[in-house]
């Protein structure tokens, strides 16, 4: 028997992220019904939308129109990232599901607040960390918790690109933690989700020496573990949009660069190993995840999963909270205790 499709609205047009949310809710077409978007383009707050032709030929809604929508089963929010924890709280107290893009904001109490809604009503929220979905960081997740590497003593990673121009470098310097905070939080969550929370944290915000020194758009963070260090850059200068992830450990490193594509060559991983290991023998091996074509179909349908009740979400509040928390000390807003 076909399954009933889930009603599904998008709040805000205005965050990056938002366009390819909607290309892909539209492409799930026998999952999501879209029941209408709302358009926040007028809003004031610090913004960098693009892909607005997507939204074309869907209904427009208010927030509150969308709230009385009847038989709505969820909300994807996507309005700029210091509104997305108010709205997610209003989705929350209309006992919404949704899925919320990120950074959770910068006050880590109104965080705290939305999650204890969720958790006191059991409502799926799922936070929009692009790596989720991607099979290759997956992987090394769960090498990494079976021990293939032995013990971890180095991770490095960036975020590094050369897009937007000079608007985005505006839109940065619209955030004290720069481009730390808008996008290491993607390397954040994967950090804690596979070595949980650091002893300390030591934030490095740069401005590169064309742009005003408000503009923290070349960012480094150490976090440090008993036996590891974690070194995660972002910079929007960058030459080469090659961004990286390297994890070295006593049995073994693995190597991805880039950390995805979508130009129909295939998502390869390096993995170098000193035992055996699952179906690997000792030694070198690239590993091929297959060519993708969409950053967000298995984020998107694991929240399908929530939604009916198929599934819980791998991602606890409490995880949720401790990336906020990280996020903010590695992005300067706070100090690491």
């Amino acid at each position: 028997m076909e399954m009933e499709r889930i009603k599904i609205a998008q709040i805000g047009v205005s965050h990056e992220h938002a366009a390819g949310k909607i290309i892909t809710l539209r492409q799930m077409s026998d999952v999501y019904e879209i029941v209408g978007v709302v358009d926040d383009s007028a809003t004031a707050a610090p913004k960098f939308p693009n892909g607005m032709e997507h939204f074309e030929g869907l209904r427009r809604m208010t927030e509150e129109e969308v709230f009385r929508y009847p038989g709505l089963q969820g909300v994807v929010v996507e309005v700029p990232n210091t509104e997305l924890v108010p709205t997610a709280i209003r989705c929350m107290e209309h006992n919404l599901p949704m899925h919320l893009d990120k950074p959770a904001g910068e006050d880590l109490t109104l965080f705290g607040k939305l999650l204890d809604g969720c958790r006191a009503k059991n409502l799926p929220l799922q936070m929009g960390y692009m790596f989720r979905g991607n099979p290759a960081f997956q992987f090394c997740l769960k090498i990494v918790k079976e021990n293939w590497l032995g013990d971890i003593f180095e991770v490095e990673a960036d975020m590094n690109h050369s897009y937007g121009g000079e608007p985005y470098q505006e839109y940065l310097g619209r955030f004290r933690g720069g481009i730390m905070f808008n996008l290491g939080c993607h390397l954040i969550d994967f950090v804690v989700a596979m070595m949980g929370a650091p002893e300390h944290i030591m934030p490095f915000l740069k401005s590169t020496p064309d742009v005003s020194p408000a503009i923290k758009n070349n960012c480094m963070t150490v976090l440090e573990y008993p036996y590891a260090t974690v070194i995660l850059r972002c910079c929007s200068r960058g030459v080469l949009p090659r961004r990286r992830l390297k994890i070295s450990g006593t049995k073994g490193w693995v190597e991805l660069c880039p950390l995805e594509r979508f130009d129909d060559e295939a998502l390869l991983l390096k993995m170098s190993l000193t035992e055996d290991r699952g179906p690997y023998a000792a030694g070198n091996h690239v590993l091929d995840f297959g060519i993708r074509r969409d950053r967000y179909v298995e984020q998107l349908a694991e929240l399908a999963g929530m939604i009916r009740g198929e599934i819980q979400n791998p991602y606890t509040y409490e995880h949720d909270y401790l990336v906020e928390k990280v996020l903010l000390a590695a992005s300067g807003y706070t100090q690491w205790r």
